[in-house]
């Protein structure tokens, strides 16, 4: 499995989806019943392949991914060559920019001694999309890159 298995209610609300799947591979909704009951080992299998394709899906589609904690804000922009990376951290204890109050502070404040602005870019790996995995498993969101798009023009300014 390449990356994490879909959760049981990801599984629920994709139902046809599955179902369509189950049928590319000319499996009946009675063999799927028999399968599971009697080799649970090809039904996982089934579910794996199933939950790598979705994300597969998913992932091919992701330009903008976000990251927050109280104190820094990653934004991400993937390219197909590149993940740009634009990083903002207040460095004040006080201010928690996860909060409406400290995310407020932020947009108001951000020439501030205490806000720092970083750019980066880093060269994508082969498989563009492991890359993309591996930041949301950190706890990044896919968003539409708003945030994103903003900060960059606050750098080029």
């Amino acid at each position: 499995m390449k990356y994490n298995r879909l959760t049981k209610e990801q599984f629920e609300e994709m139902h046809q989806e599955f179902i369509n799947f189950l049928a590319t591979q000319s499996i009946t909704a009675e063999e799927w019943e028999d399968i599971k009951a009697n080799k649970p080992e090809v039904a996982e299998k089934e579910l794996d392949l199933f939950s790598d394709l979705i994300w597969e899906g998913v992932l091919n589609k992701v330009e903008y991914l976000e990251h927050f904690s109280p104190n820094q804000m990653f934004l991400f922009n993937i390219t197909t060559a590149t993940i740009n990376l634009i990083a903002i951290k207040v460095d004040s204890q006080e201010i928690d920019i996860t909060s409406k109050i400290g995310y407020d502070w932020l947009r108001s404040n951000l020439m501030d001694d205490n806000v720092t602005i970083y750019t980066s870019t880093k060269a994508i790996s082969d498989d563009r999309n492991k890359d993309i995995f591996a930041l949301i498993r950190q706890g990044a969101n896919i968003t539409k890159g708003d945030l994103y798009q903003y900060f960059q023009e606050v750098v080029q300014e």
